[in-house]
């Protein structure tokens, strides 16, 4: 008897409401995902309808910023239960910008033989005046997080981690070096997640291809020109990584200035 296989496809979408206009629907028929992880919706749940009956829906939403941020999980299965945000002492992680753990930025979802964590990273900004937050608080508890539910069962961790980790993810590395997402502040934390065993998948299986990006600045024709930035990635606990049976990017699919990434588990 074959292996059950499961497609996860994690997309940050920059606005739920105008990837629908552009057929999100259609994209998700397409490519039948088991379970579905957005970023950057930017929408409340019922602001936006998706018509997938098929599909169990979790959304977790700027709490003040209305219209920013935001996470949502459409799932084929029904998951044990769901959590939002990080568990962190007071439950905020706040700089002067705000509250990042109220922001919709995390969504984690039992299925029984796995945590799936949907995340999507503060960025460090233009100017990068959430650097020092995002490498000494948001980075560190997010990395507690994932340790902490391993201890439990495997981890599936997918989103926008807002970071080229390696010079090979990255179209400009020299150029950028010290721009968000790709400064040695941030680049660190990617690594210490590597560090604590946690596996790239598109790495695991396409160790050197490059020219993969997932993100594309919407000027200078950057997409066409695929002058891009990988900074959406599946990981996984070492205790899954076998059960990696594909990892891919969909750089194709239009509607965000990101593409849709994704695995096929066993199991």
């Amino acid at each position: 008897m074959p292996k059950r296989t499961r497609t996860i496809i994690s997309w940050n979408v920059n606005g739920i409401r105008s990837v629908l206009r552009q057929g999100l629907s259609d994209f998700i028929k397409k490519h039948h995902p088991d379970i579905l992880c957005l970023q950057e919706t930017k929408a409340e749940q019922g602001q936006a309808v998706v018509d997938l009956p098929d599909y169990e829906e979790y959304w977790n939403s700027a709490k003040k910023r209305k219209g920013y941020s935001g996470t949502a999980i459409f799932s084929k299965q029904k998951p044990l239960s769901v959590s939002f945000d990080l568990p962190v002492k007071g439950g905020v992680l706040t700089d002067e910008y705000g509250d990042a753990n109220g922001e919709g930025r995390v969504i984690t979802a039992d299925y029984g033989d796995f945590f799936l964590v949907n995340v999507y990273t503060p960025n460090a900004k233009p100017d990068l005046g959430r650097l020092a937050y995002r490498h000494k608080v948001w980075d560190p508890a997010f990395l507690k997080y994932l340790k902490a539910l391993e201890k439990k069962k495997p981890v599936i961790a997918t989103g926008d981690f807002n970071v080229a980790h390696e010079e090979i993810d990255i179209a400009r590395p020299k150029e950028n070096v010290k721009n968000a997402g790709f400064t040695p502040e941030e680049r660190k934390g990617f690594e210490r997640i590597v560090e604590a065993g946690f596996v790239d998948t598109f790495r695991l299986l396409h160790p050197n291809e490059k020219d993969r990006y997932t993100w594309w600045a919407r000027w200078s024709n950057a997409r066409a020109r695929n002058v891009g930035w990988r900074i959406d990635y599946v990981i996984v606990s070492p205790a899954l990584k076998r059960k990696i049976k594909r990892a891919f990017i969909l750089d194709h699919v239009m509607g965000s200035d990101h593409c849709p990434v994704g695995v096929d588990l066993l199991g």
